[in-house]
């Protein structure tokens, strides 16, 4: 006995009854046609993106599949339409084609891309531009080691702009100064902690 339409399921569809219930926007239709050609789509994509899998990874497969999706219902499911099955094709055929077609047009974009790093790499990168946040935060450091500085000697302060403000090497410092380089590194190391602690004072 032969079955109604009324009595078929989505199972029971031809690929023909199928693509025309597709459609029609039929909802099971195409949870069947999910159910039924979702393998082989994927199976399409990987034939293709396999050989290059240094560069594709599983966000360009699952990427594809939707670009995939997209050109099968695009400008009114043209290329649904466009399926012939009186020139023999299967339909699984037709829309394997499309499968690879689509994963070989994601692979030829992915070739015309500029050469990217990864994006965690960005955490190491730094404007070039002095940042005005930067600014702010210098010029109230220099305010207090400036307050801090006048409770130092004439000569202490001398050493502080020789040392680290012009950045004259021990050497050079010692020889301005008319003292011994290992008094520099000995002022150096003496005049630093009493300027944190000055600092710190003011800052509280």
């Amino acid at each position: 006995m032969t079955k109604t339409n009324e009595l078929l399921t989505a199972k029971d569809f031809t690929d023909e009854e199928l693509r025309g219930r597709m459609l029609l926007r039929d909802g099971k239709a195409w949870r069947e046609f999910h159910r039924r050609f979702d393998r082989l789509v994927f199976r399409c994509i990987h034939k293709v993106t396999g050989r290059f899998r240094r560069v594709v990874s599983e966000d360009d497969v699952q990427e594809i599949y939707a670009q995939f999706l997209l050109n099968l219902t695009a400008r009114d499911m043209r290329k649904l339409r466009q399926f012939d099955p009186q020139r023999g094709n299967k339909l699984g055929s037709w829309i394997g084609l499309i499968a690879t077609n689509a994963a070989w047009d994601h692979l030829r974009a992915v070739s015309r891309r500029p050469p990217t790093a990864e994006l965690v790499e960005a955490n190491d990168l730094r404007c070039e531009s002095y940042d005005p946040h930067d600014a702010v935060m210098d010029k109230e450091r220099w305010n207090l080691v400036n307050q801090a500085l006048q409770q130092f000697s004439k000569k202490d302060r001398k050493f502080v702009k020789l040392y680290y403000v012009d950045g004259l090497s021990p050497e050079e410092v010692a020889e301005a100064m008319d003292v011994s380089v290992k008094t520099v590194y000995s002022k150096k190391h003496k005049i630093r902690c009493r300027l944190e602690e000055a600092v710190a004072e003011i800052a509280a």
